[in-house]
């Protein structure tokens, strides 16, 4: 286990940036079934998940038309990705299982975790190798999921209670997660499958996680109000406080294509998308979600169209196109 050097930079002070994002939000037509997780298709279409309504979402940005794919019940999806192979992965929450629906016939293929302590499959990242990296919440796992043979791997967190969260991979296909329920970060060997954990302030909870090109880890720091970077090498930490302080209740992140991060200020009302440079190490722009967005729990860039997809508790898929 690493201990960390913390380094806090100054709180922002005066005026607020000026809006860098446009955003657009489309309602969602199933009622308060807390639409998330977008990932876009190799099509352009955005796929999403009800995890409340227990659905599969598909939404086409250019004719404005939602389709629905029913899932068993009480599958309660909670984060969906679009797969090397084309396909649509999803993590089947409260069903103990990770799905593969093919994009075309809309066939559903399971993979049941090995160890029923593994109940809820949580949030899913596609290494360059191929493999589905996984995190399991309440079940205290990081997992790895071999799409061609269907072996699960799990590694058990190294304290009770730990909740793995956001998770991201590094370009040597190591994954790192956020453990909610601690003040830590973990690593696994990918080779090895053996766990490593950074520790954070005392009194951290990191939630989502993202990773810039120069191998930073970056956290949002949900009980603190913070932004945070994580050095994997030296285990040096700086925060950075966001522009609502503790109120911001950090939730969703996503880096954009020069290498800006954006963070879901959910503590307030309207929820607010904060932009951060590190290479000024300064906050840039703060927008709100015109909908409000009660909560927007995760946030995925697409590249092709410079913009930032999302999902929120008021029921709509948003898209903010990046200035």
């Amino acid at each position: 286990m690493l201990a960390a050097t913390l380094v806090l930079i100054g709180s922002v002070a005066g005026a607020a940036p000026p809006d860098t994002l446009e955003i657009q939000e489309w309602a969602v037509p199933w009622e308060n079934t807390r639409p998330r997780d977008p990932t876009v298709a190799a099509d352009g279409k955005i796929w999403f998940v009800g995890q409340v309504g227990n659905y599969i979402g598909i939404f086409d940005p250019q004719s404005g038309e939602f389709e629905k794919i029913d899932l068993p019940p009480r599958v309660l999806p909670h984060n969906i990705v679009a797969g090397p192979d084309g396909a649509l992965w999803y993590a089947g929450n409260a069903a103990g299982h990770i799905g593969r629906i093919d994009p075309q016939s809309r066939e559903i293929k399971i993979f049941e975790m090995p160890d029923p302590a593994a109940r809820d499959p949580h949030t899913l990242v596609f290494s360059s190798t191929g493999d589905l990296w996984f995190t399991v919440q309440g079940g205290n796992f990081i997992g790895r999921l071999d799409p061609e043979s269907g072996d699960v791997k799990l590694v058990p967190m190294s304290v009770g209670g730990a909740r793995p969260y956001g998770i991201v991979v590094d370009e040597n296909n190591r994954p790192w997660a956020a453990l909610l329920g601690t003040n830590r970060i973990a690593s696994v060997n990918p080779e090895t499958m053996e766990l490593e954990e950074h520790m954070l302030p005392e009194d951290a909870r990191p939630r989502r996680l993202v990773r810039t090109d120069d191998g930073m880890i970056w956290y949002g720091d949900t009980r603190r109000g913070t932004l945070g970077r994580l050095d994997p090498t030296t285990g040096e930490i700086k925060e950075y406080p966001l522009p609502s302080g503790k109120e911001a209740g950090a939730y969703a992140m996503a880096l954009d294509g020069q290498g800006r991060i954006w963070v879901a200020e959910t503590g307030v009302q309207p929820n607010r998308l904060v932009g951060f440079d590190p290479k000024t190490e300064s906050f840039f722009g703060i927008t709100p979600v015109p909908s409000g967005g009660g909560a927007v729990r995760n946030m995925v860039y697409h590249a092709p169209t410079n913009s930032i997809w999302f999902g929120t508790d008021t029921n709509n898929i948003g898209r903010a196109v990046v200035h």
